[in-house]
């Protein structure tokens, strides 16, 4: 896919809207331990595939792709051992929530892979002239 700019993506807009989502749920969390963590979190992955956009080069695109996915895993992680806390967030976010973080996995790993195989591309033809 080409774009002009990061707010293009949609992986960037689901990430923005997660983390909005995130905070909203964390608003009146007495657990400031966690709840700050899960929103570092959840901004990290929007802010890294932002930064990574911008960055310049398709080798720093794809470093900060895989390191908002490992914000993404980070963040999974969290609401799991939220979901064991049992008072934090309800069952159903908690669904919802991984569920958005796994289809947001799965999109930047796409966009991992489909930067990977047009920079691979590029290098095979920069090979042959």
């Amino acid at each position: 896919m080409a774009y002009a700019s990061f707010e293009q993506l949609k992986v960037w807009k689901r990430s923005c809207r997660l983390a909005v989502d995130v905070s909203k749920l964390l608003r009146d969390c007495k657990e400031y331990g966690i709840k700050d963590q899960m929103s570092r979190s959840a901004v990290s992955i929007a802010s890294n595939i932002a930064e990574g956009a911008e960055r310049g080069s398709k080798a720093e695109f794809i470093r900060f792709l895989s390191i908002a996915k490992g914000s993404a895993v980070e963040l999974r992680t969290q609401v799991y051992i939220v979901a064991k806390l049992g008072s934090i967030l309800p069952e159903d976010k908690i669904a919802e929530i991984v569920s958005k973080l796994k289809e947001i996995s799965n999109m930047l790993q796409g966009l991992i892979k489909s930067q990977q195989h047009k920079r691979t591309f590029f290098l095979s033809l920069t090979l042959k002239f």
